[in-house]
């Protein structure tokens, strides 16, 4: 249970740019994937999945990424459209966590949100365990519709993020976090 608080409490994200390969192997990805659905769901509806991108897809969706950037950007320096390009390629794997949250009779729609937020946070946790750095991003792409539907998202859901799984070529400095006093209340 030690290492488990040790790394809940150490847990640090590194930018995709720091991340290197390899990425993990299919087992270990099948073991991190199992851990991240292991949420809250209430009413067993699974509001979420995921869609890895590895490999070459990830130059595919960059090509996405940085034609949309384009069609709303026309006097975008090249500079700036390879940046956009290679927002997926810098480490080895990403998965994108996808909301399926919608009406339901019993389950409120935000728990369902919640529990893609907690898929998400396991799947961080679990990569982090299995000896991997990861960084949950958004970025712009993650709300524009034309990149949600090249990634095969129906309209109704959303991405809850992209997390980018690798090996830390450097570990950045902590950052600050919030003194316990001024977030938690006794009652």
């Amino acid at each position: 249970m030690t290492a488990t608080l040790d790394l809940l409490k150490t847990r640090r994200s590194v930018p995709p740019p720091l991340l290197d390969g390899p990425g993990p192997d299919s087992a270990q990805l099948e073991t991190i994937l199992t851990a991240a659905s292991r949420v809250p769901d209430h009413g067993k509806l699974a509001p979420w999945r995921f869609i890895v991108i590895a490999g070459e897809a990830r130059e595919r969706l960059g090509v996405i990424i940085a034609r949309t950037f384009a069609a709303d950007n026309p006097d975008a320096a090249p500079d700036r459209l390879a940046q956009e390009r290679s927002r997926l390629t810098h480490a080895p794997l990403a998965i994108a966590v996808v909301s399926r949250a919608g009406p339901h009779v019993k389950i409120p729609e935000w728990e369902q949100v919640l529990s893609a937020g907690a898929a998400t946070m396991n799947l961080v946790i679990a990569a982090n365990a299995a000896g991997f750095a990861t960084s949950w991003l958004t970025e712009w792409f993650a709300y524009d519709r034309r990149v949600l539907d090249a990634l095969g998202l129906a309209p109704t859901e959303k991405l809850a993020g992209f997390v980018h799984i690798g090996r830390a070529r450097e570990v950045p400095s902590d950052r600050p976090r919030p003194a316990l006093a001024d977030i938690v209340t006794y009652l």
